[in-house]
């Protein structure tokens, strides 16, 4: 049987060419690399086309693209035959909102008679399903003659949508078109209509994504029927579940997948913000690894020059807000905007919380005041606030929260009284809007902080990643010793991930902005020039500079390319200027202008100062990487990631993999061979030591030019230490390296 503690995994993105028969034909290579675990994003049937396979039609059946059940199983025995356990991202926490979707055609068609009413996350109480899927107003579409019924379904352009089963199948005139969608378990609205008219919870602000009620018995048999069935045919030896904080209640969602798969290890993609650590009543191996990461770029940014930074990224951009005020900003401006709808609905809910208060007597302002304070103060993803109500650690927040908001409000009595509710729940009333609120807050933050502010903070993009803050951006030795003395063996490690904002090698390369602010700042000085004034702000030619800096040495062309999609992506969700919805290509063009202007004077004139932070970056990466591999828990490989690999934001981070390539790159020389060299070194030394490995105490020291990484036991003490010299490590030298005046040494300490 598999070891169910993986030595390290290897996370591929199924889709986009990759099929099972592909993983299947490159085992050897994964065998040899010393990985001990395929870690596979979703398997499942999807909306046709998609490239990730989040938006789930059906989670009982695996993606006949992909290759179906039969390719599943011969890649699962194959890689078992191999030495290879599988691991399997799940996604218990929505489906695709999507006409493909069978069991939501089937509500289409019967409403809440039908079996999978219940499934999926809707409010009925306010009428029927809305369904934002029309390009015009409703009205100006029907006047127009752009709807017809027949056969069965109601047709506009190229969309067919079920009609009630148990009425009229057709229609021809308005005036019996207009009576045929009063008859239906469903209403149709402009798309525009979505912040204020859904009536389905959604995935952050995805209303595309349609929550599930995975809390349900029912439902969780269901959604994870085959799941289960993988699991206990032996073809699955472990799970990563997707967005846990979506749910309901995650630890009864754990609890229950536990006792389902009482022997398969389960990671959750958890973001652990600040000193916030996974709960310890729940279930799980670990999380996926995003705080590890957060540890890495902290470690590996010169914390002497953080100032020197600061001040001439505010010189350039005249920007002088903190981080802080630039995420309440954000926070408020997602809240109005794009999750306007779950605000409408938390408000709701409050007044029905409190209904029944003889102590307060709470207007819709008020409601709407402290419903406000209670979201934008939350400085975590969520509480987890359950029927016997809420831990310390929550009560803590909420209480803090109150203390900060109430001298702000016209009415904090309102926002005392629904905190009370929250944390002793007393009726179905107040748990409705504490459940909520849980699983809203989440999103929230997460829009407001990766997806808003992160593009709009733009100081150092090594720090405005998945899980980090970028105000927080270097780590003492005292907060990272504890980091390292909590983490298990079972907790997994990344630098690179499908969602990380920029791959562990661009990063890198931002990080060594830190070791060399001067440099940077002079490329910025000197791209200036490269825009007309006024048409591109001086923070985004900062933005551009460092992107471009991310993803340096791609051919031209494609270099242009990514950097222009990248650079649409980046000031839509920055949702100042230009936006989603409203894109304003007179914003966009002369940014994007600017980005191939950079690239061809880079080309050009090859700056010296751009050469040493490639080269310090390269440095970095190696030290990262060892670290990964060599720090508790264990190391997760992005597909690719083994050799350089410098991508941004997705799609960027889902670009094909030559395979092919990947096999030779250990032969080459420079850093290249290097980083696949190191790491097949690293995966070799993990798999030799694994005793070691789940032993060993970790610590790591720092100063000015080094750093100095143990892990130990009574009788062995391995060494990494990056320093301007090479350490002196006795009698076993496992790896050395330099690069820009950095030494990588790694070895065995005499004792």
């Amino acid at each position: 049987m598999i070891d169910p503690a993986p030595t390290a995994t290897y996370r591929i993105q199924m889709r986009g060419g990759t099929r099972f028969a592909d993983i299947q034909s490159q085992l050897d290579y994964f065998c040899k690399l010393g990985i001990s675990h395929l870690y596979l994003s979703p398997i499942f049937a999807a909306n046709a086309g998609s490239t990730h396979g989040y938006d789930v039609i059906n989670p009982t059946v695996i993606e006949a693209t992909l290759g179906g059940r039969d390719g599943f199983q011969d890649l699962a025995n194959a890689a078992h035959a191999s030495g290879l356990g599988i691991i399997l991202d799940i996604v218990p926490n929505h489906t695709a909102f999507s006409l493909e979707n069978p069991w939501l055609r089937d509500v289409l068609q019967n409403g809440q008679a039908s079996r999978y009413a219940s499934h999926f996350d809707i409010n009925w109480s306010v009428g029927p399903l809305a369904l934002p899927f029309l390009p015009e107003p409703f009205a100006a579409m029907l006047n127009a003659g752009r709807f017809s019924a027949q056969h069965g379904s109601w047709v506009f352009d190229d969309v067919k949508i079920p009609l009630a089963a148990d009425g009229p199948q057709q229609a021809s005139s308005t005036e019996d078109l207009l009576a045929l969608h009063a008859l239906q378990h469903w209403r149709l609205r402009h798309w525009e209509t979505e912040r204020d008219s859904i009536t389905h919870r959604r995935f952050f602000n995805v209303t595309g994504l349609i929550g599930m009620r995975v809390e349900d018995a029912e439902v969780f048999r269901d959604t994870h029927s085959l799941i289960v069935d993988l699991v206990k045919s032996g073809y699955v030896d472990g799970l990563r579940v997707d967005h846990i904080d979506g749910l309901v209640d995650p630890k009864s969602y754990l609890d229950r997948l536990a006792r389902k798969l009482p022997d398969t290890p389960i990671w959750v993609e958890k973001i652990l913000v600040g000193q916030e650590s996974l709960p310890e009543n729940w279930p799980t191996a670990g999380t996926t690894g995003y705080e590890a990461g957060r540890l890495l770029a902290r470690l590996l940014t010169h914390p002497d020059a953080i100032d020197t930074l600061d001040d001439a990224w505010r010189q350039s951009t005249a920007i002088s807000e903190d981080f802080s005020t630039a995420l309440s900003q954000a926070k408020t401006d997602i809240l109005f905007n794009e999750l306007a709808a779950e605000l409408h609905q938390l408000i709701a809910l409050g007044t029905a919380a409190l209904a029944d208060d003889p102590d307060v007597e709470a207007g819709p302002e008020s409601l709407r005041e402290a419903v406000i304070a209670l979201l934008t103060g939350m400085s975590r993803y969520r509480t987890y606030i359950d029927d016997k109500g809420a831990n310390p650690q929550d009560r803590q927040l909420l209480g803090d929260i109150a203390d900060k908001a109430r001298p702000t409000l016209r009415s904090p009595r309102v926002l005392d009284h629904l905190i009370q509710h929250m944390l002793t729940p007393a009726n179905g009333e107040h748990r409705a809007f504490a459940l909520r609120f849980q699983q809203v807050s989440g999103a929230l933050l997460a829009k407001a902080q990766e997806d808003t502010a992160g593009f709009r903070w733009t100081r150092f993009l090594a720090g405005n990643e998945v899980g980090a803050e970028p105000d927080d951006i270097t780590v003492t030795d005292a907060e990272a010793n504890i980091f390292l003395a909590a983490h298990r063996p079972s907790d997994m490690n990344l630098t690179s991930s499908h969602d990380t904002k920029r791959s562990e090698d661009a990063r890198t390369r931002l990080v060594a902005i830190s070791h060399h602010p001067a440099e940077f700042a002079h490329l910025v000085q000197q791209a200036r020039q490269l825009a007309p004034e006024d048409a591109v702000t001086p923070a985004w030619q900062w933005y551009i500079a460092q992107s471009t800096l991310a993803i340096w040495g791609a051919e031209p062309h494609a270099l242009q390319q990514r950097l222009a999609e990248h650079i649409r992506k980046a000031m839509r969700e920055a949702k100042q200027t230009t936006f989603w919805t409203r894109p304003v290509d007179a914003i966009e063009n002369p940014a994007i202008d600017f980005a191939a202007a950079l690239c061809e004077h880079w080309r050009d004139t090859r700056p010296v100062e751009l050469d040493v932070l490639l080269a310090t970056g390269d440095a970095l990466s190696l030290t990262q990487l060892a670290l990964k591999c060599l720090m508790p828990g264990f190391p997760d490989i992005y597909r690719g990631c083994e050799a350089p690999y410098y991508t941004l934001t997705d799609p960027d981070s889902r670009l094909p993999v030559d395979w092919s390539k990947l096999e030779s790159v250990a032969e080459t020389t420079g850093f290249a061979g290097d980083k696949a060299r190191l790491t097949r070194t690293l995966l070799k030394l993990r798999n030799i030591e694994h005793g070691f490995f789940a032993n060993a105490r970790a610590e790591v020291a720092t100063d000015t030019n080094r750093i100095r990484f143990t892990r130990a036991t009574p009788d062995r003490t391995l060494v990494l230490e990056q320093s301007p010299t090479p350490a002196t490590i006795k009698p076993d030298q496992i790896w050395r390296s330099t690069y820009a005046g950095h030494t990588l040494t790694i070895g065995w300490q005499a004792q």
